[in-house]
């Protein structure tokens, strides 16, 4: 990562904590473009707004073109709703940071062009962040969590992070789909829009039988792609001979895949070392997905700790928070060169140099 004239690490300015840094995030990884400020102040970090607006259908999933078009449309708005919730102006801001990666190519490059045309139009610093990684990092900031094991579930991300030896490293994750992806799927199977997930939920409270279906965990990772082809195999008997309900699938594919993450949740959290297990990504809005890891940490003596919906799903909160914590240490982007501010979208989690801890 290139160090631009904008390099402020060693400035006395930023780093006295009696200064004031305030952050503009742009998130834009899949659906939801959002823009959010962050600010800390006297060492203290809080989020002052978190606006978004997400891209939706009733069928056939997301579609990576519609959404860029979506986004493109409601940039403007949002991005004045954002600074009007926040009480501030652009100039008032420092640093201009954007989710960089891992992501769908159509919707990351709105974003990436967008903060480059606000870091060059404002003459401001601009930072580029991992998406996955912001997830953890906003944990810690609005939860009492300091160490924790991440459970990261997500569209397409589906993994088990900890921080070891200045990275985040994936100490388990899916060998196929993410969780999002596999509860989307099997939601447009079932004729139930997008995203899928809340409609999965809301359809499994209505049923408690309990259906056998493929269970895959190999040490600290796991496997949806067997399950989900079970899964259709049954809805296509259903639509036959009315064998199974869609209420009877989504309460079982419930209690399967997250029987799944919660079994290598707990084992990363002895394999580690730690004590403090946090929940992030959209499907960790799940109610019952959070009443299974509460069971697990209560039993096994673990902290649990759940962000608020707002932080849970892809927000711009998180990306701004990151953006600030990496401005504070220099990893600064050099605006005139678009490779240096590219998009990423298989940026690793375990790539990034975490050098803000």
């Amino acid at each position: 990562m290139k160090k631009s004239k904008f390099n402020l690490a060693n400035d006395n300015k930023k780093n006295d904590e009696t200064s004031r840094i305030v952050c503009l995030g742009i998130e834009t990884t899949a659906h939801t473009f959002g823009v959010s400020i962050a600010v800390e102040e006297n060492g203290q970090g809080k989020i002052l707004s978190n606006v978004r607006d997400s891209y939706t259908t009733k069928k056939g999933g997301m579609i990576p073109n519609q959404a860029a078009d979506h986004h493109v449309d409601v940039c403007d708005v949002v991005l004045k709703k954002s600074l009007d919730e926040a009480k501030i102006k652009i100039d008032d801001v420092d640093v201009i940071c954007f989710s960089q990666g891992p992501g769908i190519g159509h919707t990351l490059r709105i974003g990436a062009f967008f903060a480059r045309c606000l870091a060059h139009m404002f003459g401001k610093p601009l930072v580029g962040v991992n998406h996955c990684i912001a997830h953890l990092e906003i944990a810690r900031l609005v939860t009492d969590a300091t160490d924790p094991v991440l459970l990261y579930v997500s569209g397409a991300n589906t993994q088990v992070i900890a921080y070891e030896g200045q990275k985040y490293r994936i100490f388990g994750e899916t060998l196929d789909i993410g969780i999002g992806n596999f509860l989307d799927c099997f939601a447009r199977e079932l004729d139930l829009g997008f995203p899928g997930g809340p409609h999965v939920y809301e359809l499994s409270l209505k049923s408690k039988k309990y259906i056998e279906l493929p269970y895959v965990v190999k040490g600290m990772d796991v496997s949806f792609g067997g399950l989900l082809t079970n899964l259709k195999q049954k809805i296509h008997k259903s639509a036959f001979g009315k064998e199974y309900t869609k209420e009877d699938l989504c309460f079982s594919a419930q209690e399967t895949t997250f029987a799944m993450l919660v079994e290598v949740a707990e084992r990363a959290l002895n394999h580690c070392d730690k004590r403090e297990l946090v929940l992030g990504g959209g499907v960790a809005c799940n109610k019952r997905l959070q009443e299974m890891c509460h069971k697990m940490c209560k039993d096994a003596g673990f902290k649990f700790y759940v962000p608020e919906p707002q932080y849970l799903i892809d927000n711009a909160a998180m990306i701004a928070w990151l953006g600030l914590l990496e401005f504070k240490v220099g990893n600064i982007l050099n605006v005139e060169d678009s490779k240096d501010s590219k998009m990423l979208p298989y940026w690793r989690t375990d790539d990034v140099i975490v050098n803000w801890r």
